[in-house]
């Protein structure tokens, strides 16, 4: 998925091969050109996809759309760690109306265009 139909710059977020929180976080940091002090914990978190002036440029003006891709094997091996990163997200989604978190379903960033699911605000 390369475009968002609302028209909000379009960030893919690749969790192949990720184990654990610290892989997460420094994902977060490359896909979301982060800035050097971001605290690589989950309030940084929370606190960067909800702070647009933290987006990348691209996002000015037209809001996020953040496709996470290859979730599923760290959500299999971190349960408890991927239910707080999908809190996070959600809880993001919840006070920032022009980002939008998508989970990519189907196989892995190096198998063909996966389509996206949205996550629920409630």
């Amino acid at each position: 998925m390369t475009e968002d139909p609302a028209g909000r710059h379009t960030v893919v977020l690749d969790l192949d091969g990720v184990t654990d929180k610290a892989g997460l976080m420094d994902r977060c940091v490359r896909a979301l050109a982060l800035p050097d002090w971001f605290g690589r914990n989950w309030d940084a978190l929370a606190d960067s996809l909800s702070d647009p002036s933290v987006w990348p440029g691209a996002a000015a003006g037209r809001g996020l759309l953040v496709v996470v891709r290859g979730w599923q094997p760290y959500a299999k091996a971190r349960p408890q760690e991927w239910e707080t990163a999908r809190e996070v997200f959600s809880r993001a989604m919840g006070t920032t109306p022009a980002l939008r978190v998508a989970l990519a379903l189907g196989r892995s960033s190096e198998g063909p265009a996966d389509q996206p699911g949205c996550f629920d605000r409630g």
